[in-house]
């Protein structure tokens, strides 16, 4: 109830960011900095030292940290072949092509449906592992909603297609998170998973949000905020463990 009660939040976060998206994008750099390191520092702090103490009963630690470079990888395959997205700026699109858009928010939608899942599998290992992995999720989500937006706008849809992708991609983790509530899997197996879905939110954070906080922003405070983001999410998690 409680995982399900986060993939709500996690609805909310995204629609939250999309609609400031809509209104002040110059000043989002700020918080997506923030997101970028919220998100690695869950990767780092929380669910590769999980992984590899449920993990490493059953196996050797370096194919659990393989499971961490197979998500990394995964999700290098799933964001820029299978899906197309790709971070080219505007100055490489000399015309904005609108199916390349849906295309892209497509993919970010399928994005928030993993971290539905990722969500429910971290509370089959603890509530606290669940909530810090929430934590990561929505900070993601808020800025999975801003990029859903302007990936929809910035290749000439128009605000109500952006709109409707951005209600598509709030839904997406609750979705995830429901879906897990059907099976279960073994502490074995949870620590392969959970080393994944670290290579997972190191992709995210590395090729998704840090880049796009610096984007058109290379300020001094924008990377201060990926640091503070990590700093706050190390003390988040160092008092729930």
């Amino acid at each position: 109830m409680i995982a399900l009660l986060l993939g709500c939040a996690a609805f909310c976060s995204t629609m939250i960011g999309g609609s400031l998206a809509l209104q002040m994008r110059d000043k989002l750099h700020i918080i997506l900095g923030f997101s970028a390191g919220a998100v690695v520092a869950v990767a780092f702090f929380d669910l590769m030292p999980e992984a590899l103490e449920l993990g490493g009963k059953t196996h050797e630690l370096s194919t659990v940290v393989a499971f961490t470079a197979l998500g990394f990888l995964l999700y290098l395959v799933l964001d820029r072949l299978i899906l197309l997205h790709s971070h080219a700026s505007e100055s490489d699109e000399k015309e904005p092509v609108e199916s390349r858009g849906h295309v892209r928010a497509g993919s970010l939608s399928i994005h928030s449906f993993l971290d539905g899942i990722g969500i429910g599998l971290a509370f089959q290992v603890s509530a606290a592992v669940g909530a810090v992995v929430a934590a990561a999720v929505l900070a993601h989500d808020f800025s999975d909603g801003i990029n859903t937006v302007n990936v929809v706008v910035r290749h000439g849809g128009e605000r109500k297609k952006a709109l409707r992708w951005l209600l598509v991609d709030a839904i997406a983790p609750v979705v995830g998170v429901i879906v897990t509530l059907f099976f279960a899997v073994s502490q074995e197996s949870l620590g392969l998973l959970l080393a994944m879905f670290a290579g997972f939110f190191l992709y995210i954070g590395a090729s998704d949000l840090i880049p796009e906080s610096h984007h058109q922003h290379p300020k001094f405070l924008t990377t201060a905020m990926t640091v503070v983001g990590m700093a706050v999410l190390y003390i988040a998690i160092h008092f729930a463990g």
